[in-house]
């Protein structure tokens, strides 16, 4: 979802981010507040007055979305939802879960707990303009905070998946057919619908109402929504179609292990090339000693590969490159998800019993979908 993020700082001991794609929008907001919507409601004062108080307000939005996702995160804590972090981005936030709400009550509270996390931050706002009517400068930055979150709130509880609002339906039709999967499908539906309204709307705005920015932002939102609406089905289904399925049943039993002696040389033209794999298990004596990379490998000058061996580049076991042939399935996708590998030495004890391959997942998952369809998902 992201491109390049850096992490802020820590949250009840939730790493937030922020991706590079969330300074076009503080870019945007502090000039649009500078420029016209301050010096129209506080007249006469300084350029620099208006970048300042619009930086500040940029700032205090920041506040909010942090606010919101984390409301989302905690109550998911409290229904053993693993969160991963919290990213802000070009389209706001998002509180990134390892896993689904457990169930349709899960679903509610943890979809509702950012609109009303947001509502109070928004009354707190009014009540402090109004206590700060003394002090123009302060009482408009906190009445423009008030009113961004309720414009977040309202269209945050819109009925599209994966909105806040797309969320609580989909949570009272889970409730209501005993079915994520259709709740899932019949939400992302209206999402994937509410998207294609913005991008016409964005771009009749852009083409016909002259108004090129508005429509392109627009435009640029529906695209996100429609996107993540059909993902997120397509991740349910992937759920639905590897819970409760073991790695052994999609390893391979006799992998391509390299020994631990053999030049770099000779292994990158007789194996990497010859097999076009991006990781090796390197075994010796039947003991796995670790991995062997394309990663790895590159970060080394080529007039080293003839003089060293594997033995000096071996990365060793981690939870990141191994997984037990017990294991379910999704843990072994979500793993791959996380570290970018599209292979995993399937190791018991200290012996290597197969070779997980991300393409194997994909294709059990292409033929599934392919025989039982979409709507075999009740």
């Amino acid at each position: 979802m992201f491109s390049r993020r850096f992490q802020v700082f820590r949250a009840f001991g939730i790493p937030i981010f922020v991706d590079l794609s969330w300074f076009i929008v503080a870019l945007l907001i502090s000039w649009s507040l500078a420029d016209s919507v301050l010096p129209n409601n506080l007249p006469g004062q300084s350029t620099a007055t208006y970048w300042t108080l619009g930086v500040i307000a940029t700032l205090g939005l920041f506040v909010s979305i942090i606010i919101h996702e984390l409301a989302h995160a905690l109550v998911a804590r409290t229904f053993a939802v693993p969160i991963r972090s919290i990213t802000l981005f070009i389209f706001g936030g998002v509180a990134e879960m390892e896993d689904e709400p457990p169930s349709a009550r899960a679903e509610f509270m943890v979809a509702i707990a950012g609109p009303i996390a947001s509502v109070v931050v928004g009354v707190v706002c009014f009540g402090l303009a109004e206590l700060a009517r003394g002090f123009e400068s302060a009482a408009t930055v906190f009445g423009f905070l008030a009113g961004l979150n309720l414009i977040l709130v309202t269209f945050n509880m819109i009925p599209a998946f994966p909105l806040d609002g797309g969320r609580v339906l989909r949570s009272i039709l889970w409730h209501w057919r005993r079915s994520l999967p259709w709740a899932t499908r019949i939400t992302s539906s209206i999402g994937s619908a509410f998207g294609v309204v913005l991008i016409a709307l964005g771009l009749y705005r852009a083409l016909f109402g002259g108004d090129l920015i508005g429509g392109l932002w627009s435009f640029m939102i529906g695209m996100f929504l429609r996107n993540a609406a059909q993902m997120s089905y397509r991740q349910v289904l992937i759920r639905r179609a590897l819970e409760g399925e073991p790695v052994a049943r999609f390893m391979i039993t006799e992998p391509i292990t390299v020994p631990r002696s053999i030049p770099i040389f000779d292994f990158v033209q007789n194996y990497i090339y010859k097999h076009h794999f991006k990781m090796f298990p390197v075994v010796d004596g039947g003991r796995l000693l670790g991995c062997v990379s394309t990663r790895t490998i590159k970060q080394l000058p080529q007039s080293e590969w003839a003089r060293q061996s594997v033995s000096s580049i071996i990365e060793s076991c981690s939870a990141d490159n191994t997984i037990a042939p017990d294991a379910d399935a999704m843990h072994a996708l979500a793993k791959m998800s996380k570290s970018g590998a599209s292979r995993l030495m399937v190791v018991s004890g200290d012996q290597l019993v197969g070779i997980l391959a991300l393409k194997d997942l994909l294709k059990f998952l292409s033929l599934k979908v392919e025989l039982e369809g979409a709507g075999g998902a009740k």
